[in-house]
């Protein structure tokens, strides 16, 4: 196979210390993305009004109420929730806090896909895992994207919007 001028090819791996930084922040990121959900969807419930029992979590994470209570322990030594007898799970300030930082990364990336013309139930899904994993410079070029008109862009070039 002949290779044309001035398209060198680049090589597939990068150096060590770089690609080690990848895996490293994805592993944090995993760690945190059971919790980073549990605490959204508390934030959620208690913002709708509704308490967030364990049953109610464990319904709508589609997981059994003995993962919950597990997860809700860890949860609050972690101190971002406290728990009320006969009662539900109430966020910690901390819990209010990092609730408030997933929710604004969520609605970025459900803006950005759905800007790209992503269905709405797609955007739902994939905006549920890469809100955990985008970096904040990643974010920031979705907002900045946002900003410039991508929407419209997107859309004079022919990209059914939300379809």
């Amino acid at each position: 196979m002949k290779r044309q001028a001035g398209t060198a090819k680049a090589p597939r791996i990068v150096d060590v210390k770089s690609q080690s930084e990848g895996f490293r922040a994805n592993r944090a990121a995993r760690r945190n993305v059971l919790v980073e959900d549990y605490v959204e969807l508390i934030a959620d419930l208690l913002d709708e009004g509704m308490e967030a029992r364990q049953v109610d979590i464990a319904a709508r994470l589609g997981v059994s109420q003995p993962t919950v209570a597990k997860m809700l322990a860890r949860l609050a030594n972690e101190g971002l929730v406290t728990q009320k007898p006969y009662r539900g799970v109430f966020l910690t300030q901390a819990g209010a806090s990092l609730a408030t930082d997933v929710r604004r990364r969520h609605g970025i990336v459900e803006a950005f896909l759905t800007a790209l013309g992503i269905s709405t139930e797609n955007v739902r899904i994939d905006a549920e895992g890469i809100e955990h994993y985008a970096s904040e410079e990643t974010l920031a070029a979705f907002e900045r994207a946002l900003n410039a008109g991508l929407q419209s862009f997107m859309a004079a070039d022919g990209v059914k919007q939300g379809g």
